[in-house]
């Protein structure tokens, strides 16, 4: 008689420098996602914090340190500020696109330019189109890729400009990576734009929360995720909102540069 569904065996990571706090060194327990119920098991994960790359759902488990907090965005609860209701406004006319998990020579031709600007030198610069190709194919659970793109003309499709490749699990959207053109002068503020994208398209699916991946507190490259309301955060007790005079003291500490979801999550995950 065999079993409906098998127990996940977890492995853990030697310990490697740490992408976000200098000095430290990180380690994730991680697991495989594969067969029928691959996709239960990933919402399953996702709910105590663990990330999919490609077929490995993963999430930190440090020795000395417990930086790294999952946190989400309750979509239905969300309304934007001023700010952002301004960004809103000002990207009004692209063309957003949910496409297949499929991988393009125009999406990864962005990757490279999005890599070069904001994170020169680091790992996923060594990507190849074959390295994308499985980051963006090599799923087991219901996938996109987001394209945002400039009105077209004549017809044709506009200007790639951003792209965010995202799960749709059981409780909500979760933003495995984005990436964008930082070039562009007249649309300050893209990566936060495709988050609140993500946002609205969590609410009108009925979808309760985005998650956003780890925000570490002390790590200015990821503050940018600390400036959408309501924030839940995963503690030992389970899912919890900021305190809202937390929460504002971390906002007005945030980094002012834009920043994209999950921009070194990824990092030595996929390669072969």
């Amino acid at each position: 008689m065999t079993a409906a569904f098998r127990f996940p065996r977890f492995f853990v990571t030697n310990p490697s420098p740490c992408p976000y706090l200098p000095g430290k060194s990180e380690r994730k327990v991680f697991t495989e996602l594969n067969g029928d119920n691959a996709a239960e098991l990933n919402d399953a994960l996702g709910r105590i914090g663990f990330r999919r790359s490609q077929n490995v759902a993963y999430r930190p488990s440090c020795a000395d340190c417990s930086a790294c907090v999952s946190v989400r965005v309750v979509a239905h609860e969300f309304q934007p500020n001023a700010t952002q209701r301004k960004l809103i406004r000002r990207n009004s006319d692209l063309v957003v696109t949910a496409c297949k998990p499929w991988s393009t020579e125009e999406q990864f031709a962005l990757l490279q330019r999005y890599l070069v600007d904001r994170h020169p030198g680091g790992g996923m610069t060594e990507m190849d189109e074959m390295d994308f190709s499985d980051m963006v194919e090599q799923t087991p659970v219901d996938s996109y890729i987001i394209e945002y793109r400039e009105p077209g003309v004549d017809g044709r499709p506009g200007k790639l400009i951003g792209a965010c490749l995202t799960d749709r699990q059981g409780d909500g959207l979760s933003m495995i990576y984005s990436f964008f053109d930082t070039q562009l002068e007249h649309r300050p503020g893209l990566g936060n734009y495709i988050i609140l994208d993500h946002i609205t398209r969590a609410s009108g699916a009925g979808l309760p929360y985005v998650y956003l991946g780890y925000w570490v507190d002390g790590s200015q490259r990821m503050q940018y995720k600390i400036r959408y309301r309501p924030l839940e955060k995963l503690s030992r007790s389970g899912w919890v909102r900021f305190d809202p005079h937390e929460q504002a003291q971390a906002i007005r500490g945030a980094q002012q540069r834009d920043e994209p979801p999950l921009s070194v999550e990824l990092v030595g995950m996929f390669r072969k």
